[in-house]
């Protein structure tokens, strides 16, 4: 018989781990610029730029904005991308896309679109959890776990509530 209650593969405290290492990586990679922009994707993706914003800033001198991604993840097609705050000019920035799993590439690629028309000095993604099943020409920058899954396995990252904070495999 198999079981149905997920299993924890990162706790609250590795989770922490993970997202202080990635701000050391994003501080190492881009120590020269003067400001950087993580742009998160509604939800959890957001809550992890937020909180990568927060430990980039305890380590770095730069300056660093947060931006909000939002699409429908469920349309089968290219999806609009609103960006919040709208009015933002990230013209010659480092823009880093934000999100909590990468698993096919496909909303981190419709991600990037909003800032393919504009000239940056670099466009970089970040994730906590990359599951290694690539259908889009995504890869990750920064990578907190890499972990690699069958295809009707389902990957639930949880930052926004403290009590249940965790990656879940299920």
């Amino acid at each position: 018989m198999t079981s149905t209650a997920p299993t924890l593969i990162l706790n609250a405290e590795q989770i922490r781990q993970k997202i202080r290492r990635i701000a050391f990586q994003i501080y190492e990679t881009n120590f020269e610029e003067s400001a950087i922009i993580l742009a998160g994707i509604t939800g959890e993706g957001f809550v992890l730029a937020q909180a990568l914003a927060e430990a980039v800033r305890s380590i770095a001198p730069f300056t660093v904005e947060i931006l909000e991604l939002t699409l429908d993840k469920s349309q089968p097609s290219q999806s609009t991308v609103n960006i919040t705050p709208t009015a933002y000019d990230y013209t010659n920035k480092v823009v880093i896309v934000v999100d909590d799993v990468l698993y096919t590439g496909r909303t981190l690629a419709f991600s990037l679109q909003p800032f393919l028309s504009v000239p940056l000095h670099k466009l970089q993604v970040a994730v906590l959890v990359d599951r290694n099943h690539p259908r889009y020409p995504v890869a990750a920058d920064y990578k907190g776990y890499e972990l690699s899954t069958t295809l009707t396995e389902h990957v639930d990252v949880v930052l926004s509530d403290e009590n249940r904070m965790g990656v879940y495999l299920k």
